[in-house]
């Protein structure tokens, strides 16, 4: 009489010495990565072999090209040093970084920089020339308009008042009371990197007295660098 046989039960090869070894070296390559780029707050120190990883790898980054002997150089590196823990606070952070164009010239050739200091703006890699602020408060409150939401939503009186103030006075305000979102936000999108955009949803009659308007709704355009206001009640279409 035969003995009956057990089902052989295959068991699954190992896995490849060679993948698990690939494996270790992508992950590795990943985290070093991560932690090369790590939004500390501190002024990264970029040269030609890091240089393009960064600007691809961080979705805002504003880089100082310097000369170790500028005199220029030397008063802007503690203004960077304040602000750069504030830029890499905000929701959208913004890393701040420099590059001895003096020692690495190839790179500063490569980005047009013929001055120092020469400060770039990078956004999603691409590049725009800095003509900012370089004190740290007022760098930091011109950066944020870079970051900020394109048409931000305001709901009360105290709400206009701290985005009036926030915006600060570098660049034009808009400010859409009683107007849909979607009036302003084409525009908002095409000059995002020239003015500030908003939508008074919730206001009062003193809002309305303070902004000297007539009638709802209107487009309320501000710019306190010259104290200038200026209204209009439409057609929005």
């Amino acid at each position: 009489m035969e003995k009956s046989r057990k089902p052989k039960i295959k068991a699954t090869p190992p896995m490849p010495i060679i993948l698990l070894l690939l494996l270790c070296i992508f992950e590795t390559g990943i985290s070093s990565t991560a932690d090369q780029f790590k939004v500390d707050g501190k002024v990264l120190e970029l040269d030609e072999s890091n240089f393009d990883l960064a600007i691809s790898s961080l979705t805002y980054i504003l880089v100082d090209f310097y000369a170790p002997w500028c005199r220029h150089c030397k008063l802007l590196s503690p203004q960077l040093d304040e602000a750069a823990p504030v830029l890499a606070g905000l929701k959208e952070p913004i890393v701040i970084a420099k590059v001895n164009a003096d020692k690495f010239t190839r790179l500063a050739s490569k980005h047009d920089v013929d001055a120092y200091p020469t400060l770039k703006l990078f956004m999603h890699g691409v590049s725009m020339e800095y003509y900012g602020p370089r004190k740290a408060d007022s760098l930091v409150q011109y950066l944020k308009k870079f970051v900020s939401t394109d048409v931000s939503i305001l709901i009360s009186d105290s709400a206009i008042s701290d985005f009036v103030e926030e915006a600060g006075t570098f660049f034009p305000i808009f400010i859409g009371f009683g107007l849909n979102e979607t009036v302003l936000s084409n525009l908002a999108v095409k000059y995002k990197k020239r003015a500030w955009f908003s939508v008074a949803k919730d206001f009062s009659d003193e809002a309305k007295v303070l902004y000297d308007m007539e009638k709802v709704p209107a487009l309320v355009a501000i710019h306190p660098n010259y104290k200038q206001q200026s209204i209009f009640y439409g057609p929005f279409e």
